[in-house]
């Protein structure tokens, strides 16, 4: 059995699109920290888990909390309609993130996972506000 070439790769208009399709869908640590760095990034990061308490123990810097189980058009509206949101959660083991995407995409609103979500900012070395 030859795992890595028993299928044949794709061609690659359809590695293409599967690759922006995924890129349009998701981001990561690295590059949120890297916006985060630069000032003023061009999109809203939220930590979409936990209490408010929780919140304050450890989150992300510059990130808003707004729990997924709370994400409506009206808790949006106070952004415009292209504002793009960046939801992360706990991390891999939680799908806190995919809650808050899908209802903020059924939302007609723009939105990308970051890959990873707290225990990948803290893999990368990445501080966290914290109390």
């Amino acid at each position: 059995m030859r795992y890595v070439t028993d299928y044949s790769p794709a061609a690659a208009d359809i590695a293409v699109a599967h690759y922006q399709l995924k890129l349009s869908l998701e981001t990561d640590c690295a590059d949120v920290y890297g916006e985060m760095q630069q000032g003023a990034p061009d999109f809203v990061l939220l930590h979409v888990v936990g209490s408010p308490e929780s919140f304050l123990r450890s989150h992300i810097p510059g990130a808003i909390h707004l729990p997924h189980a709370e994400i409506s058009a009206e808790r949006l509206s106070c952004w415009p309609a292209e504002t793009l949101f960046v939801v992360y959660c706990a991390g891999p083991h939680c799908n806190g993130a995919d809650r808050a995407a899908l209802k903020i995409a059924q939302l007609g609103r723009p939105v990308k996972l970051m890959l990873g979500g707290l225990t990948g900012w803290k893999d990368e070395g990445f501080a966290l506000n914290s109390q």
